[in-house]
């Protein structure tokens, strides 16, 4: 089982983000009572009470202090059980941190309660990061990688943005995405997940981009620097396995795969707590508010502020397909077949040979896989194959 936590506060609003998030921390703290009231009125929810990872993500959960830390972690530890992973692999325990977050006391803290840190870099070119109005510096994008390793955190991710278009940001040259790759190789890093820019209508840039600021996201450019960046860290020894995501082995040998969000890709169960959070059984998803104070406001009075969407066999397939397709382990014909109550291969056998053809997807002993020039248009082919 797998629980996802969601830490909705931020130093500043990056120009990029639409995901929940408040630059107000004044209810931090009534937030994070409410987190832990909610993790007791859902404690049941998951078929059963064993975690293999835990996953707090945001919003910025870096800026939680050692009291809001030992107050949730407490909470969750009298609800439920760790596990180790497969191959007796420890419990993944993932927290998002912004570089400017990270000194060395706050890592000393932090190693007592998690031990995989996703650090949120994005660039390390300083005037794409006042322009993107992250809160970091170049210098600490570099410094934090190599003072966490210090600190004794083995499991490092970092998220890049590529596809950013060199004439939007004053002093960004054509050489910069290249920079960011080669940066991002000389760190002690095991996993990278890298994001092409996308104009979300309710943002900065979103406004930027209809009022003519801010030309619209380049998918040429972005496509370019998706084949450069997975050739440079294929080449590196990083395995591509899904879309978005790159690891490399650790000091052991062991990949150090994203466990947590591989479960979302996979199909198994979660529970998500705090606003704007999803959750999913296998048979239905149920989403929180959206709203801090709402959601609290809930909470405190004893009711669940969420919507829950009753699967029909069409949505469970199609989110196989949407979700399974983007990773290196595909999607399992007979999986779908299952779902389906039908042989997928037989309902989807016309579209399926286009596909074949096309040289974007291919069929080997039964899974369902992306071909190198298929990743450029995953969701493409996901929505191809989709049943009603």
């Amino acid at each position: 089982m797998h629980l996802y936590v969601h830490i909705p506060f931020c130093k500043q609003a990056c120009h990029y983000c639409d995901f929940h998030f408040s630059t107000s921390l004044g209810h931090k703290s009534a937030l994070v009572d409410a987190l832990c009231a909610e993790l007791t009125m859902q404690a049941d929810y998951l078929p059963d009470k064993t975690l293999e990872t835990i996953y707090l993500g945001g919003g910025t959960p870096s800026l939680l202090t050692e009291a809001e830390l030992d107050q949730l972690f407490n909470t969750i530890y009298r609800q439920f059980t760790l596990v180790a992973g497969a191959s007796g692999t420890l419990p993944e325990i993932t927290l998002e941190a912004n570089p400017d977050d990270l000194s060395p006391d706050k890592l000393h803290i932090l190693n007592r309660y998690v031990n995989r840190l996703s650090i949120g870099i994005q660039t390390f070119d300083e005037p794409t990061l006042r322009w993107m109005n992250r809160a970091h510096t170049a210098v600490e994008a570099r410094a934090c990688v190599s003072q966490a390793r210090d600190a004794g955190f083995e499991n490092l991710s970092v998220d890049l943005i590529y596809g950013i278009p060199d004439r939007a940001t004053s002093g960004r040259t054509a050489s910069a995405w290249q920079t960011d790759v080669e940066t991002m190789l000389a760190l002690p890093v095991t996993h990278l997940s890298a994001y092409a820019l996308t104009i979300e209508p309710d943002t900065a840039f979103g406004r930027w981009t209809k009022t003519g600021k801010l030309p619209p996201a380049d998918e040429g450019l972005a496509a370019t620097q998706f084949e450069e960046l997975t050739q440079a860290l294929t080449g590196a020894g990083y395995r591509h396995y899904e879309i978005s995501n790159f690891a490399r082995p650790n000091d052991r040998g062991q990949i150090q795969y994203a466990r947590h969000n591989t479960a979302y890709w996979q199909r198994r169960p979660y529970l998500g707590i705090g606003p704007s959070a999803h959750s999913y059984n296998g048979f239905s998803r149920q989403y929180n508010i959206a709203n801090n104070g709402r959601y609290i406001a809930a909470i405190s009075a004893g009711t669940l502020p969420a919507t829950v969407e009753e699967l029909s066999v069409a949505d469970q397939v199609n989110e196989y397909l949407l979700t399974g397709l983007r990773t290196q382990w595909g999607c399992s014909v007979a999986e779908l077949s299952q779902l389906l109550g039908a042989d997928f291969t037989q309902v989807q056998a016309r579209e399926l040979n286009r596909l074949y053809a096309s040289g974007w997807l291919t069929n080997e002993s039964g899974q369902l896989l992306l071909t190198q020039a298929g990743k450029l248009f995953a969701d493409r082919v996901a929505a191809t194959l989709f049943v009603e």
